[in-house]
């Protein structure tokens, strides 16, 4: 019965685009690099393939920031695909003043192989060495990001390197069987065991999770947050779902305030008591079971998250999210398989 359980939550798991909303071609004019046609080309981005240890070639996309002090490893949701998020990964990158580098796990995308929990964990890893190697990036200057489902991996790597400089869990899962069922326990056959590694993380945690997610209940990063051992301020965005947090204004807002924040000083942890990354910790933690961001109308901007926004206000029908772009049907949707 476990094995079948397992077997069915992991196909639950995993829903790349079909097709796939890129490719990837080496541009002769460039020495042979690789570029994405469908994308605008830029100077400052690289398209990477990397071999895992599994065997698996995996697409990942790197782009620079002249000022940057600090690298984001970004761990997409699920049904997305590098050349959805290209677009979010070079705002980030120009926002938050950091460099980053977004990958498609196996079977996304341009990515060989099966998607898999352990599929998973292993492109990850060929991204964090890839980090280290070709980019000279230290621990210490690493920031892990992971949505939704992309909280798999990022807890998983998070819990086996002590020194990175941060982790940003969006709309995280405790664990894959939890988002279908309200078990209690974890079982073995579980996958994605977010509650039970969240804990052996030692760099501050930032938690941002919409109020009216009703793919992954905010509860999963409520709880995630109370598990967290060196915690910083959580971020409840009022009625946000689990597709559409990044257009709210202070989104972005919100994680630079983050970046800045373990830019400047990293908290030593003593590896059992929580600590917390805010000077006004006390206060702020009493308070964060109530701390929302509300949608407002947006400053004026060049930039592309404001930008979608102000169009989203124009229709009556909510814009659908780069960070979770998808062809699969609205069926899946509302019984919760997406994640």
């Amino acid at each position: 019965m476990g094995g079948v359980t397992s077997s069915i939550a992991a196909k639950l798991a995993f829903f790349p685009p079909t097709p796939p909303s890129y490719t990837v071609v080496s541009d002769e004019s460039c020495g042979g690099a690789l570029c994405i046609p469908e994308v605008p080309r830029r100077e400052d981005v690289n398209v990477l393939r990397l071999r895992t240890r599994r065997g698996n070639d995996i697409v990942a996309v790197h782009v620079s920031h002249p000022k940057a002090n600090a690298t984001m490893l970004y761990s997409h949701g699920n049904a997305a695909d590098v050349g959805q998020m290209y677009e979010l990964f070079v705002e980030l990158s120009l926002r938050l003043r950091v460099n980053l580098i977004g990958y498609d796990y196996s079977g996304y995308g341009q990515s060989t192989g099966k998607p898999t929990e352990c599929n998973t964990y292993a492109d990850i890893d060929a991204v964090y060495e890839c980090l280290k190697e070709q980019y000279r990036v230290k621990d210490e200057q690493l920031i892990l990001y992971g949505q939704s489902v992309g909280s798999g991996p990022t807890v998983d790597l998070a819990s086996r390197v002590p020194d990175l400089r941060g982790v940003v869990l969006h709309s995280p899962i405790l664990s894959g069987l939890r988002v279908l069922y309200p078990v209690k326990r974890t079982y073995w056959f579980d996958i994605y065991k977010n509650i039970d590694k969240i804990g052996s993380i030692n760099c501050p945690v930032l938690v941002i999770h919409g109020t009216a997610d009703d793919v992954v209940d905010c509860s999963h990063g409520k709880q995630l947050w109370e598990l967290c051992k060196v915690k910083y301020e959580p971020v409840w965005i009022k009625g946000g779902g689990h597709c559409d947090l990044e257009l709210y204004p202070d989104f972005v807002k919100y994680l630079k305030k983050f970046v800045l924040a373990i830019g400047k000083s990293k908290p030593a942890s003593n590896g059992s008591a929580a600590t917390s990354l805010d000077p006004d910790s006390k206060n702020k933690q009493a308070e964060s079971d109530t701390f929302e961001l509300q949608p407002d109308i947006p400053e004026v901007s060049r930039n592309s998250l404001d930008s979608r926004l102000n169009n989203s206000k124009k229709s009556s029908k909510p814009e659908k999210s780069r960070m979770s772009t998808d062809n699969v049907d609205r069926f899946r949707r509302r019984k919760g398989l997406i994640w």
